[in-house]
């Protein structure tokens, strides 16, 4: 990857300190979502990567919880030709689901995925904007896994390494374009 085309993703993400709560630095990615080609170099730059990684991908999953992993899921899916999975705040969703329960930096939430949005054996890459302390996106390893689906990575665009995240994925490899301390 060239350092050109991380750096035009990188220079469109901004901070903003002491949001949601003092002391916290956010790293927001809007401005990156409204410059066209920022966004299509990320999504390049993601598919790049999963082509190097991964020779067959049956979808991409996708919270669509509070996080923008829903706005980077489905045009990379439609890259490879492949469905979206939505993993969403339970309630959301239609028809039979499975749920799970976990723990917030704040509080508790509960997650959800169709039960039959997965047939047992496909190979599913995990997409968020973003990997703090790791819960959301345990949750969502969680749910797939319950499907018996085949995680073959948890991507994300930025990562807080200070906040240790993937140390919670387990084995799940895990892979992110941007970190931050």
């Amino acid at each position: 990857m060239t350092d050109e085309r991380l750096r035009t993703v990188r220079d469109r993400v901004r901070p903003f300190p002491d949001f949601p709560q003092p002391g916290v630095l956010f790293r927001d990615i809007s401005p990156l979502l409204k410059d066209p080609v920022a966004f299509r170099t990320l999504i390049d730059l993601l598919e790049d990567h999963l082509r190097a990684s991964f020779p067959k991908i049956d979808f991409i999953a996708g919270e669509c919880l509070d996080s923008r992993g829903f706005l980077i899921g489905p045009p990379l899916a439609q890259r490879f030709g492949i469905g979206f999975v939505p993993i969403r705040k339970k309630g959301k969703l239609p028809g039979p689901t499975e749920s799970v329960c976990y723990t917030l930096e704040y509080g508790k939430a509960e997650l959800e995925i169709q039960s039959d949005a997965v047939e047992p054996g496909q190979n599913v890459v995990i997409v968020d904007d973003l990997l703090a302390t790791g819960g959301t996106m345990r949750a969502a390893c969680e749910l797939l896994k319950r499907l018996k689906a085949e995680i073959l990575e948890c991507l994300v665009v930025i990562e807080l390494k200070s906040l240790k995240g993937s140390g919670k994925l387990n084995s799940i490899p895990f892979y992110s374009l941007l970190q931050y301390d």
